[in-house]
């Protein structure tokens, strides 16, 4: 690969790249505010900041939806500002790209992250693709070009992939349609149903980072200000984190549902390196306090917490790009089963 070499993630809520030798050089929120649908008002960090606040003339939306390019091109814009910032002033010169992509697209779906790139105002050297879960495994520290079996868990924003991987590629995968962004829902839905609260999506993301536990038994509480349902004014509560584990109880075990279904279509010789090594959950939301407790008691496997859970991915894709030996991971679409 070329000198100069960039990793990217293009997540639902955040992106987040990598220039080899320098590390993540840029994460920021994966949204665009535009005026009057042409005029690009803000991206990223400053565009969230405007989120549900911004008047009827101004659109804040987030371009990548299920962990897919939603709208090409915001996205495209997006791309093109953030490049731009990692640049500055300089005059970008040709450099190749790697990005992570989910597993069980389509073959469109999947195109359109190479298109985005080829679109874009970058001088272009070679592009390649990585397997989301590939980086994933490989930016929480895993040996995967080995013959011995990892299983990791990504929660990201919409979805929860579910994987297998050996020998550098995938064995089993399932995505489901469950992450962050459906407890924040969850959690704004049951303030609106028991407190007669509406809240806006920030502050149950803000409930959820405070109050989320994946078993009962943690109790706390925390003030929050929305609109009364009843009234219509402006109104302050406070949330208890009963209320919050009753929202997202129903999930975290759909989440497990998922991890259960693939450890029982798992060959055994691979089960038994998983019973060694333990399950390793990634993504955003695996910092939910206690979330490792509950999956161990319904799976009774060791669960490890990716300490950088967070940037797993882009730092996987970092690794690949610095480590000549996983250079074989970014290029070839390993064969996969797809679990339905």
């Amino acid at each position: 690969m070329a000198l100069r070499v960039f990793g990217i993630d293009l997540g639902t809520s955040t992106i987040k790249i990598y220039r080899k030798g320098q590390g993540i050089v840029l994460d920021e929120r994966n949204i665009i505010a535009i005026a009057d649908r042409k005029n690009v008002i803000a991206v990223g960090d400053e565009a969230y900041d405007m989120y549900e606040k911004a008047p009827a003339n101004i659109a804040v939306t987030y371009p990548v939806r299920n962990g897919v390019i939603a709208d090409v091109a915001n996205m495209l814009t997006l791309l093109n500002h953030f490049m731009q910032k990692i640049f500055g002033s300089k005059r970008p010169g040709a450099a190749d790209y790697i990005v992570a992509v989910p597993t069980n697209i389509t073959e469109v779906e999947r195109r359109s992250f190479y298109e985005l790139i080829v679109n874009s105002n970058l001088k272009v050297g070679h592009i390649k693709i990585v397997e989301k879960p590939v980086a994933d495994a490989v930016g929480a520290g895993l040996d995967v070009m080995t013959a011995r079996g990892v299983m990791v868990v990504n929660i990201g924003a919409d979805t929860t992939e579910v994987s297998i991987l050996s020998l550098g590629g995938i064995v089993l995968s399932k995505l489901i349609p469950i992450g962050g962004n459906k407890l924040d829902e969850s959690i704004k839905s049951i303030v609106k149903r028991k407190y007669n609260l509406y809240i806006g999506d920030k502050t149950a993301e803000s409930i959820k980072k405070k109050l989320a536990c994946a078993i009962p038994q943690v109790e706390g509480s925390v003030k929050v200000y929305g609109r009364d349902v009843v009234t219509g004014l402006p109104a302050e509560m406070e949330v208890s984190s009963d209320t919050v584990y009753e929202a997202i109880s129903e999930y975290l075990y759909a989440i497990i549902d998922a991890i259960k279904i693939i450890l029982e279509r798992t060959p055994p010789e691979i089960s038994s390196d998983i019973i060694d090594s333990g399950i390793y959950i990634t993504g955003g939301s695996a910092k939910i306090f206690s979330l490792d407790e509950l999956i161990h008691k319904e799976t009774e496997l060791k669960i490890n917490i990716c300490p950088d859970s967070a940037n797993t991915v882009v730092n996987g894709l970092g690794k690949i790009m610095e480590d000549h030996k996983l250079s074989t991971l970014a290029d070839s679409l390993k064969p996969k089963t797809f679990v339905r």
